[in-house]
């Protein structure tokens, strides 16, 4: 085995720099691409892989970590080979089944860790075994004896570690389809469009000429876009289509790299480049439409292993130009142009993930056909309040992809807000038409049917809503809204308690129940109502006024007046609240103290007639009180 050592030595050829001076070189030259994004804002997914996901934010790193598992198992595997000849076959075992182990760790970071594997029995039997194909074709063709037992055969180690290695990955296969059962997820044809194409021949070619996508995202990482579906790459349907170019460049580039790599009669050579293409190929496979539907057309995280391969095989390109040529000053000024190149393109794009609005509008130039692309911007706009240019984006989704219903639903949203009823209920009815258990769409539909005064329409479309979605309570709580404006009050109180059921933080529903009870007379249940729900929410302004003006009605000013001072501290610009209070000084016979919160009130909303009335009345009773005192 100590030929097994100096071929890994020679395979993995030691840093130019010592090795702590190239660690901090590498490490310098992450922290200049990406500094730019250090501090920036969760955007896109981050929002629910992130901020929004209760289990844990580590999901968000998933092919981060897939791809360290990944290497830390290849590394591992080669370990097996460095202390088999020291410490013997154990030790080598030992480290084949660490190997193993970190590979399934990868796998359940992201399934394409499981490829781990594969390159790890390619790089056993073509680096390590040297398997020489072409000497394999020559005795086949010469009929070699010798082909009848070949050495590689005979080689108990490497079909120990193989059979090793194909348990390994049945059991991890096992336990992924016990987990999460055999069937694939549900893509739609805006996922992935190449995949629904009727013709077995379009879907080929368009799947090559994804591949040939993917490896000109390698060489020339400029064009960069958040997400490659709903229209950015319109499927191939003709041989006439100039785009077939790439993939005969693809071919003819990969199929020259596998000859030189499998027959070539320079053995350091076809290893290197075995590794290099093994790198670049086989972790790919998962997203390559081969063996299952994927959900994307490109996604330029599934290139961050196969770029590991990518480098070999440009590195060594490099290095075979070197030998051929004087210019050797030439050839490393180009190395070192290309590295500032994609470090400069690193840096701008580090940049455009800082926020939302940057990363969205840095994907027009690249895919303006992409009608997600034209969401994602109006849903910033809207976000941020300029519903009017978000209109504008909204409708350009919509007409890219006719059939985009959460761009219909957003739209319809805001028509709704700016009372543009009538279009906003042909949209989310065409919503609902083109994707009928859309839960969201049916809510607002009935919220817009509401507005029209169209009950019973309103009444069905919140219906349908719970039907697809049964915990809702945001659509309880619209239900319940309903009820309340036919004044059908024990079916709102029923619909706003499940809307607290579902979630005991809904404010509003609370809110509303206290209200009600309020207004027809049912104090003690209201109270009881509002002391349950700051029990849930103690924190609630809003609550704690609602509760004191029940507590004020009943006479129990004391604790009324604290709930109120309470709610004031929390919103002490709320005009209501301090006029609410000054009602109950007024009750309670606190005259100085009522004209004092009457008067902070009318400073805050002048125009509220309920607070000058009462101020009216007031002042009108200090000045008997005053003639009565002279």
């Amino acid at each position: 085995m100590a030929v097994l050592d100096t071929d890994l030595d020679h395979i993995f050829p030691s840093s130019v720099l010592p090795p702590l001076w190239a660690k901090l070189v590498v490490g310098l030259v992450a922290v200049v691409c990406f500094a730019r994004s250090y501090d920036g804002d969760f955007v896109f997914d981050d929002s629910e892989a992130i901020v929004n996901n209760k289990v844990a934010g580590v999901v968000g790193r998933a092919d981060l970590l897939c791809a360290l598992f990944f290497l830390l198992s290849f590394l591992g595997y080669c370990k097996a080979f460095r202390e088999s000849n020291k410490e013997g076959a154990y030790s080598s075992t030992f480290w084949v089944l660490l190997s193993i182990f970190l590979g399934a760790v990868a796998m359940l970071c992201k399934e394409q860790g499981i490829t781990v594997l594969g390159l790890n029995a390619v790089f056993d039997i073509l680096v390590i075994g040297k398997f020489n194909v072409l000497e394999i074709v020559q005795k086949v063709l010469h009929k070699d004896k010798s082909l009848e037992s070949p050495g590689m055969l005979r080689n108990g180690g490497l079909l120990f570690r193989m059979t090793l290695l194909t348990s390994g990955g049945a059991g991890m296969l096992y336990v992924r389809w016990r987990i999460m059962g055999t069937g694939p997820p549900a893509f739609t044809e805006v996922d992935n469009p190449a995949s629904f194409a009727d013709s077995m021949l379009v879907r080929a070619v368009n799947y090559n000429y994804y591949y040939s996508l993917n490896a000109w995202l390698l060489l020339c990482p400029w064009w960069l876009c958040f997400d490659w579906s709903m229209g950015c790459i319109p499927l191939i349907k003709s041989v006439s289509d100039w785009r077939v170019i790439a993939l005969a460049a693809l071919w003819f580039c990969l199929i020259g790299l596998i000859c030189q790599a499998l027959c070539s009669e320079d053995g350091h050579k076809r290893r290197i480049l075995t590794l290099g293409l093994g790198f670049l190929v086989i972790p790919f496979l998962p997203a390559s439409n081969l063996f299952f539907r994927v959900g994307f057309v490109v996604a330029e995280r599934v290139l961050y292993l196969p770029s590991v391969g990518y480098c070999v095989l440009l590195t060594f390109g490099f290095g075979a130009l070197s030998k051929h040529t004087k210019k050797k000053k030439l050839i490393a000024a180009v190395v070192l142009g290309i590295l500032l190149i994609n470090m400069l393109r690193c840096v701008v794009r580090s940049g455009q993930w800082r926020s939302e609005e940057q990363l969205f509008r840095s994907a027009l130039s690249v895919c303006p056909l992409n009608a997600k692309v034209h969401y994602n911007i109006g849903k910033n706009l809207a976000d941020k309040g300029n519903q009017t240019a978000a209109i504008r984006y909204y409708r350009e989704a919509v007409r890219l992809n006719p059939k985009y219903v959460h761009a219909m639903n957003n739209l319809g949203n805001i028509l709704k807000e700016r009372n543009e009823l009538q279009e906003a209920e042909e949209l989310l009815s065409l919503a609902v038409r083109i994707q009928p258990d859309f839960a969201a769409a049916w809510m607002n539909l009935g919220i817009v049917q509401n507005s029209l005064k169209r009950f019973e329409a309103a009444e069905q479309s919140y219906r349908m809503a719970i039907k697809h979605r049964r915990k809702y309570p945001d659509c309880y709580y619209n239900l319940g809204r309903l009820y309340a404006d036919l004044n059908r009050h024990v079916d709102a109180l029923n619909a706003w308690r499940n809307a607290t059921v579902l979630k005991p933080e809904h404010s509003l529903a609370w809110n509303n129940m206290i209200i009600l009870l309020d207004n027809t007379g049912n104090l003690a249940q209201a109270e009881a109502v509002g002391r349950e729900a700051l029990e849930l929410i103690p924190n609630d302004h809003s609550l704690m006024f609602s509760l004191a003006n029940v507590l004020g009605k009943s006479q129990k000013y004391k604790e009324s007046e604290a709930l109120f001072l309470k709610a004031i501290k929390a919103n002490p610009n709320a005009a209501s609240y301090h006029g609410n209070l000054a009602v109950l000084y007024h009750r309670w016979g606190h005259l100085d103290l009522a004209k004092k919160h009457y008067e902070i009130s009318l400073q805050l909303d002048p125009t509220a007639s309920g607070t000058k009335e009462n101020y009216g009345l007031l002042r009108r009773k200090l000045e008997l009180m005053q003639k009565k005192d002279v």
